[in-house]
């Protein structure tokens, strides 16, 4: 029996074997007791089969050693222009880090102070008037259906207003803090020092604050405030408004 043979030592489970054919051929995938089998005229096992159309894409279900065989048994023709390459495995998904892994978010409830109606909150959303249609009132409606409070009104943001003054006191009366990050944000025109306010209620064990990332791309932040790239976030184009709901849901509820 005539065949086309390509052989690989040690082939990553995931890989892909990518095989190109100028004709229609058997394409097989096989391990070395099986290739030793097919090549004796035995039964054998194998992945692939009748390629009509190319280029053939076939996975690898486990590391090892792997050979591809190319014929034309049964087909007419007797010659077939080929080639077979091997595509890594893809990385793994990229998820983000969960806020309970954080060094920074403290898992003892801080002291909150309660409002001037003698009531305390377990987050507060701050968010630019723009902002709170969109995501603010459903990450608001998603916190709540998590039993928690939040405060959302009282912590909108408005050109004259202090930014690190309405952090703080938001952050005085509640257990967790969410800033929304926009164009809309941005466009308050807040001064450098605020936006650092934010950075330093991020780190050295002080982590309350979780900003969100919403229709807005690394570099318009970077252009801003270059030190609030590299801080952990969400990103509305990347995390649901439940799943971040939930996240925030595990951290207070653990608190």
């Amino acid at each position: 029996m005539k065949f086309i043979k390509y052989h690989w030592n040690r082939l990553e489970k995931g890989a892909t074997i990518v095989v190109s054919l100028s004709t229609a051929a058997n394409v097989r995938l096989m391990d070395s007791t099986n290739f030793n089998a097919y090549k004796n005229g035995r039964r054998h096992r194998y992945a692939g089969g009748l390629v009509r159309k190319s280029p053939f894409r076939i996975t690898v279900p486990k590391t090892g050693n792997w050979y591809l065989t190319i014929d034309l048994m049964g087909l007419k023709g007797t010659n077939v222009r080929h080639s077979a390459t091997v595509e890594p495995p893809p990385l793994p998904t990229a998820k983000s880090a969960p806020l309970r892994s954080l060094s920074g978010i403290q898992h003892e409830r801080p002291p909150v102070a309660p409002d001037e109606d003698g009531q305390t909150w377990d987050v507060f959303i701050s968010h630019a008037s723009e902002d709170k249609e969109t995501v603010a009132e459903p990450l608001a409606a998603e916190l709540n259906a998590r039993n928690l409070k939040v405060w959302l009104d009282k912590t909108e943001l408005r050109i004259g207003d202090s930014l690190r003054r309405k952090i703080d006191y938001g952050l005085a009366h509640s257990t967790f803090g969410v800033v929304i990050l926009s164009k809309s944000f941005f466009a308050k025109g807040w001064p450098q020092y605020e936006l650092d306010g934010i950075i330093g209620m991020s780190v050295n064990g002080e982590q309350r604050m979780l900003p969100i990332w919403h229709e807005i791309s690394r570099s318009e932040i970077a252009k801003q405030s270059p030190s609030l790239v590299d801080k952990i976030a969400r990103n509305t184009a990347i995390n649901t408004v439940s799943e971040i709901a939930e996240e925030i849901a595990e951290v207070v509820h653990g608190t």
